[in-house]
């Protein structure tokens, strides 16, 4: 549901009501994952997406249902062998739709919440006792909640902490807990989405190629800044589209902003001066993905300066080096193609290798995905 949240919220401020159908589980090769919703509203306004085409009509009827009988229902859509024509999935997998209505309750909380850019997670009962299904808590980064699962006090204590661990961890997904709040007893599938501010690129050399990897890096989602120490390049009129451009040494401002486990950061500048000492710190730091710009020959010489300088093999391995996958790319926006197309591979488990003949999943999930702002970074 957080995925449109923006839309939403309009909806809400608007006084219409509408139903929102969510993914809360998925199987083989799904074209969206838990999280990615479709709403429509009394007047049959659609927004949204759940299956990228191959479900929407049948999930669009069920919100109309929903709308006139006010009730939350889950329903499992698959490919049918026996009827091609048939409701489901054309690509194989499976998944699972619960539609809502939403009329009042936490629901319209946690979409002004999401629309505001706050970092909150949503904790909905998807699969257990027919009378809990739907219900939801609202979860702070604090910890506090709001709403409640409808059992006992635990069990919405339980609830809370384990979506307060997803959402610091920028993910969404599903948990399974005990129904008075144990490890025990009937279990509860909740699904919790997180709702965090969009993930950071840097990229560091206010060159041709930082303004088409700004706009490849702002497609993907990513809030980006481009720094440079000379002022005469790294101008708001040479970056338009632009988050921040920073008139400062790399080394020095990333070592004052903040960066996260989400972060990706590309160095473009390929002149030692600035590429050793921002490199030297850059490996040391927690991000995501940390790519460096330049010829074999330049690689082959900046570490052999960063070893002088004590990086360590293990810290040298995390850079991708020469930076991007293998296009055959010359331009500036073919090469940020590429450099977009391995920050999406490595944030998802890829491997970069064509799809045509390959023996791999076209969809993956990888360990390190977390998300940006639902839908933003997918």
């Amino acid at each position: 549901m957080l995925d449109i949240a923006e839309e939403l919220h309009r909806w809400v401020e608007q006084g219409r009501d509408f139903a929102v159908a969510t993914v809360v589980a998925v199987g083989g090769s799904a074209p969206r994952l838990p999280g990615a919703a479709l709403a429509v509203d009394s007047e049959g306004t659609a927004i949204g997406s759940v299956s990228g085409g191959c479900v929407e009509g049948a999930v669009y009827d069920l919100c109309r249902q929903a709308l006139e009988d006010g009730e939350t229902v889950l329903e499992r859509f698959g490919y049918s062998d026996e009827d091609a024509f048939a409701v489901g999935l054309t690509c194989g997998g499976v998944i699972d739709i619960l539609v809502t209505p939403v009329r009042g309750g936490i629901f319209p909380v946690a979409i002004g919440a999401a629309a505001g850019g706050e970092a909150a997670a949503l904790a909905r009962i998807t699969e257990g006792p027919a009378g809990l299904m739907g219900r939801a808590l609202l979860v702070h980064p604090d910890g506090s909640y709001e709403g409640g699962l409808g059992g006992h006090l635990e069990l919405d204590r339980t609830a809370a902490g384990e979506a307060r661990a997803m959402l610091d961890a920028g993910r969404t997904g599903t948990v399974t807990i005990g129904e008075d709040g144990s490890r025990c007893g009937q279990p509860l599938t909740l699904l919790v989405e997180s709702s965090v501010p969009a993930p950071r690129m840097i990229v560091f050399g206010a060159i041709d190629f930082a303004a088409a990897l700004v706009r490849v890096g702002t497609f993907l989602g990513y809030r980006v800044t481009v720094c440079d120490a000379r002022p005469v390049f790294a101008t708001p009129a040479r970056f338009p589209e632009a988050d921040e451009v920073v008139v400062e040494w790399p080394h020095e401002y990333l070592a004052r902003t903040d960066v996260d486990a989400r972060t990706a950061l590309c160095v473009l500048t390929h002149d030692a001066k600035f590429d050793v000492p921002l490199l030297e710190l850059a490996l040391k730091l927690p991000v995501a993905y940390i790519g460096a710009m330049g010829s074999r020959r330049t690689h082959e010489d900046r570490n052999k300066r960063l070893r002088e300088v004590g990086v360590t093999e293990l810290e040298l391995a995390r850079l991708r080096s020469p930076i991007g996958l293998d296009l055959g790319a010359r331009t500036p926006e073919e090469t940020a193609l590429s450099i977009g197309a391995e920050i999406v591979a490595a944030r998802r488990g890829g491997s970069g290798v064509s799809l045509a003949g390959a023996h791999t999943p076209i969809h993956h999930d990888g360990p390190d995905a977390p998300a940006g702002r639902i839908g933003s970074v997918a």
